[in-house]
């Protein structure tokens, strides 16, 4: 990214953080193969400071939306203590395909690792760690549905792996959704593409960082790849001041 196109992405910035609009597609930082990342552009939001940013928390490579940095040591210690205790409340839009029938609820499925040799690739396991989702119907088409969803807990693929596990999985899932199921019982691998992009998004976040204030809150323009989907569901053009991408 230029230096131009990370700073048009910057959402909230102060004297010890930054939330940034993350695009869908682009890791946060280098996996241990290598590659291009986010933090590779870091350097366009030093606003002057000696040091780069740093990441508070992880999205997925696919996923977009609201993305916390700190800017110093001590903003990133306070930070990653919040995002750690559950204190940061966020909130992810998805479209799912099918979806549940009752318009909210909560998903508590402990979750474990698939496979040692697969990277982070996430199952529900009854002997793994607790997690937690709230989901709440924002709208429906036919076949698909809206959700807000809520994690209570984070950990990792928290919301894709509770979503295939409850039947209906996150529209573009190439790990866990139908597309991926499919391509396994065909045996192609799953780097190959033939489906839409994942459809989720971290569309809100909350951090509560200064004493005696409310909670920091930001909202993530929706991305172009899911605006026809979210239309068809039943959502209306972002308001004035928030553009979709």
């Amino acid at each position: 990214m230029t230096p131009e196109e990370m700073g048009s992405r910057l959402l909230y910035r102060d004297g010890l953080m930054l939330i940034i609009d993350k695009p869908a597609g682009v890791a946060v930082h280098r996996g241990p193969k290598g590659g291009p990342s986010l933090e590779d552009s870091f350097d366009a939001l030093r606003f002057g400071l000696p040091r780069l940013p740093a990441l508070a928390h992880r999205l997925d490579k696919e996923t977009s939306g609201c993305l916390v940095l700190g800017r110093h040591r001590k903003a990133l210690a306070d930070l990653s203590l919040l995002f750690r205790n559950g204190k940061v409340d966020k909130t992810y839009w998805a479209v799912v395909e099918g979806g549940p029938e009752a318009p909210e609820g909560r998903i508590d499925l402990p979750l474990g690792r698939l496979d040692d040799k697969i990277g982070w690739w996430m199952k529900h396991d009854p002997d793994g760690l607790p997690s937690s989702t709230v989901w709440t119907v924002m709208g429906r088409a036919e076949g698909l549905t809206w959700l807000a969803l809520k994690p209570l807990t984070g950990r990792t693929h928290q919301l894709r792996v509770h979503c295939a596990t409850m039947g209906f999985p996150i529209l573009g899932d190439d790990i866990y959704g139908s597309q991926a199921q499919q391509r396994r019982a065909r045996k192609e691998s799953l780097v190959h593409r033939d489906g839409p992009r994942l459809h989720l998004h971290a569309r809100e976040i909350a951090v509560p960082l200064y004493k005696n204030k409310p909670p920091i809150r930001t909202f993530a323009p929706v991305p172009a790849h899911m605006i026809e989907r979210l239309k068809a569901c039943g959502w209306a053009d972002e308001p004035e001041g928030l553009a979709a991408r």
